[in-house]
């Protein structure tokens, strides 16, 4: 039986003993393995014996391959007897001179997951942060949607003026030298958008179609390539054309062409239901940060640096597949914000830590709570889940399914005592409005007072 000796903050002491009988039998396999590679002066490849070998490389050869090959096993069974979530790698030592005539005695010492303390997390007082939708949010989907449909319209009776679309060709020079990446053409660019260097956009406003002149500017002091911050730089422009948006009326007849509705009311009405569905999904998920961040402030735990490093690769990992959504490598988007992969990963750590210790909380709810999930409610989740993605095959569903069951149900049942644990905080403290929002409202009615007097 295995038995911790010690336990210091987050690392793990124990030892595990190999009999002496399994080490032997681990030895021969790694003569047998070893005999085939190994070349003795008067032995025939593969037919010197396992005496002869170890006197030649020495007595511990077949040894160090033994309780290489029999630790793994071991090593499993001692965490799950001694019930440990570990983080990292085992450290592992040894007496010296072990010998496969006595028991092997392996000193093992690893970070586990921490266990935290929670003085309290019911009858808290929380920053609220409720998501209210307004009218002004369904008239911007309403602008949204007329732009999106806007009649671009060629312009040539007049010179480009501020928010017109504009076709330019371009060359850049700094110190009368053309530089990479200053050259382009046919490039469409909307004036006031802030798309290129600033003073570039200001200089075509004016110009007419066909006009060729320079543009004349300086790159950021913080511009992304560092070799031209400052610079002053001559672009030789060309204006090819000037279109502008013509924007559809919002009536019946546009909601008709954009929705299956007939009339704008009814469509705003739909909006307006979709987007308090919205509204309180991201109050719940913000009410839900805030609580932990109120919980965090009492948790005191220090945390192994392996849990934070894996944290930040799992990040990493994240915006990695973000960017190649949009078709850029997480590199480029560095080098476009002026740092590189050491720095951004420093920079991670603080949220890092952030997120394994609201886990760490949620876990302890669960623990406190004695929340548990039935296998009828872990293989519903399932079903819902593969609902939305099989829902015209039932036999893929099922096959999926199974498999869920056999490889994924922990992890289901992991997030379903989760959000039940979620749901506890949320329900069981109080949200009140920022106190910054507070004062202002005081000192509005104590205007008002006056004023009435």
């Amino acid at each position: 039986m295995t038995e911790i000796l010690k336990r210091e903050n987050n690392k793990v002491y124990f030892d595990i003993t190999l009999p002496k009988e399994e080490v032997k039998k681990a030895e021969v396999v790694a003569y047998n393995k070893l005999k085939k590679t190994v070349q003795i002066p008067g032995f025939r490849k593969g037919h010197a014996p396992k005496m002869i070998i170890e006197n030649v490389y020495g007595k511990g050869i077949f040894l160090e391959d033994a309780v290489n090959e029999l630790l793994p096993k071991y090593y499993e069974e001692a965490i799950k007897e001694l019930k440990l979530e570990v983080v990292d790698q085992p450290d592992v030592d040894f007496d010296e001179n072990i010998s496969s005539d006595e028991d092997v005695v392996c000193h093992f010492s690893v970070f586990v997951k921490p266990e935290i303390e929670i003085e309290k997390y019911k009858g808290l007082e929380v920053e609220d942060a409720k998501h209210e939708v307004t009218d002004e949010m369904l008239d911007e989907d309403l602008k949204r949607q007329q732009k999106m449909n806007a009649r671009s319209v060629n312009i040539d009776d007049r010179a480009a003026a501020e928010h017109d679309k504009v076709n330019i060709d371009f060359e850049g020079f700094i110190d009368g030298k053309a530089f990479p990446g200053g050259k382009g053409e046919n490039q469409d660019l909307e004036l006031g958008s802030g798309t290129f260097i600033p003073g570039f956009e200001e200089q075509i406003i004016g110009k007419n179609i066909g006009d060729e002149f320079d543009v004349v500017t300086k790159f950021p002091e913080d511009y992304h390539a560092e070799e031209f911050r400052g610079k002053e730089a001559t672009f030789k422009t060309k204006l090819n054309s000037i279109t502008v948006e013509e924007l559809p009326e919002i009536d019946d007849e546009f909601i008709k062409d954009i929705s299956e509705f007939d009339t704008v009311d009814e469509y705003k009405a739909d909006l307006r239901k979709k987007l308090e569905e919205e509204a309180e999904k991201r109050t719940k998920l913000d009410r839900e940060g805030n609580v932990l961040k109120k919980i965090a402030e009492k948790v005191e735990v220090d945390l192994p640096e392996r849990m934070v490093e894996d944290e930040v690769d799992r990040t990493i990992q994240s915006y990695n597949q973000s960017m190649q959504g949009q078709g850029i490598t997480l590199e480029q988007y560095l080098q476009m914000l002026g740092t590189d992969i050491n720095t951004f990963r420093e920079g991670q750590k603080e949220q890092a830590k952030a997120s394994i210790i609201s886990r760490l909380i949620v876990e302890k709810i669960v623990e406190l709570e004695n929340i548990e999930v039935t296998d009828e409610e872990v293989e519903a989740e399932i079903d819902k889940v593969l609902g939305e993605y099989f829902k015209d095959d039932a036999e893929k569903r099922e096959d999926m399914k199974k498999m869920m069951l056999e490889t994924n149900k922990a992890a289901v049942e992991d997030d379903l005592k989760a959000r039940r644990a979620l749901d506890i905080l949320v329900n069981e403290n109080k949200f009140v409005e920022k106190k910054e929002e507070k004062k202002a409202a005081k000192k509005e009615t104590k205007k008002t007072a006056k004023k009435e007097r």
